[in-house]
């Protein structure tokens, strides 16, 4: 690793709460919350002894002995150190072949503060992972804890592994009882990783991604937030340390898969989709082509939720709120050639300042061969370009909007 110095430096900040199961309450939250330091070695044995896990190991580290990953691994003694021992090498290697590049502007923020990042949602994995490789680069004090759905866990040592790399579990398809009481305790747990631990959180601004990027805060989620902590709406919401995060890719290379369900939706009125597509999804999204990937985050929102009327009506508060981050959001994407070119081609505008000639072909082409992607009995390829279109325009539409520019 070539982080050592942060790993070491994070790893004694965070040392009050890594040494141990300290803190009111943690037990509360066993069945959602990242592994602690002393359940580490008995989740290795159980990971090494998985034969699904050892292909892993295998295919990400074809040359390297399972001697010595074992002794790496057995090495790591908190979450940080398998992140910065593993993940961070493994993200890096990926992102060296499916990127031109990624980079954050963090200009607004505090470093040894911590945050709940709040972001858009492009891909199922590496939203949140990239997040976590650009934090270290850009020396925060830590890194972040993850929400993940547990839609996604489809194997016991899939939902190992996210616990080792600082995830904390979304419970989903629940009866509306349980729902309501693991929303209150997933909320809870975001409270106490902020207040206690002193940790960053990452969270998704919506429930699933937005198929067609036209990112929209759900207000449940904020509702979900506003279930911890004390005092007010406002109060507990600002105890969170809310950051609206804006995530730019130059391609999307789950958008073929994305517009397949957009006609699989319009085509089967009780469509569902099926066991493995979201595994189908997150492997596409990790290693397909990305082009340059950019994150921007605005300010923390605290001192905005200090104008706002913490008497006002709790709907009223959540939709102005949800509006607020999607225009932070929305203000602080970075376009490309894409976004520009696929605008003109889906409403006729003219943005030829923005793209060159060349531009415009790889992009034609580029669309071209993801359409070719797509097998589907009926294929509508009209409607399916349509659709892909729209997901690059949008992020054009939105900044247009929220920085009051024409269209």
């Amino acid at each position: 690793m070539n982080e050592q110095p942060s790993s070491n430096k994070l790893s004694n900040q965070k040392s009050s709460v890594d040494g141990g199961l300290v803190g009111t309450g943690v037990h509360q939250f066993d069945a959602i919350r990242p592994f602690e330091p002393e359940e580490l070695p008995m989740v290795y044995d159980r990971l090494l002894a998985d034969p699904q896990f050892q292909q892993i190991l295998k295919f990400i580290f074809p040359d390297v002995p399972l001697a010595a990953l074992k002794q790496k691994l057995y090495g790591c003694k908190t979450l940080l150190d398998f992140q910065l021992a593993f993940v961070k090498s493994i993200l890096e290697k990926i992102l060296a072949k499916a990127s031109k590049g990624y980079d954050m502007d963090s200009t607004q923020l505090d470093k040894q503060a911590n945050y709940t990042f709040v972001s858009n949602h492009r891909d199922i994995v590496l939203d949140s992972a990239i997040l976590d490789l650009l934090l270290v680069d850009n020396k925060f004090s830590t890194t972040c804890e993850i929400a993940i759905g547990d839609n996604l866990l489809k194997y016991p040592w899939i939902k190992d592994v996210v616990r080792l790399n600082k995830s904390f579990i979304v419970e989903r398809d629940l009866p509306m009882r349980q729902l309501l009481l693991a929303s209150k305790r997933l909320s809870e747990y975001m409270h106490y990783a902020i207040a206690v631990k002193h940790d960053n959180i990452w969270i998704a601004q919506r429930e699933g991604r937005a198929k067609d990027s036209n990112d929209r805060t759900q207000k449940s989620i904020l509702q979900m937030m506003a279930m911890g902590g004390e005092g007010s709406v406002i109060d507990r919401l600002k105890s969170l340390h809310i950051v609206p995060l804006a995530i730019s890719y130059e391609f999307d290379p789950c958008d073929f898969l994305k517009a397949k369900e957009f006609q699989q939706r319009r085509d089967t009125e009780d469509f569902h989709k099926g066991p493995m597509d979201d595994v189908t999804s997150m492997k596409t999204g990790i290693f397909g082509y990305k082009g340059f990937v950019h994150y921007h985050c605005a300010p923390c929102i605290d001192d905005y939720l200090s104008t706002l009327d913490p008497k006002a009506p709790k709907g009223v508060l959540f939709e102005t709120i949800a509006q607020h981050i999607d225009s932070e959001i929305h203000r602080n994407y970075r376009l490309y050639p894409n976004n520009y070119i696929a605008l003109d081609e889906l409403r006729g505008t003219d943005h030829s300042d923005k793209y060159t000639t060349a531009d415009k072909q790889t992009f034609d082409k580029y669309l071209a061969g993801q359409l070719q992607k797509i097998d589907l009995p009926n294929k509508d390829e009209a409607f399916l370009h349509e659709r892909m279109l729209t997901m690059y325009a949008n992020p054009a539409i939105n900044f247009a909007k929220a920085n009051g520019l024409p269209e």
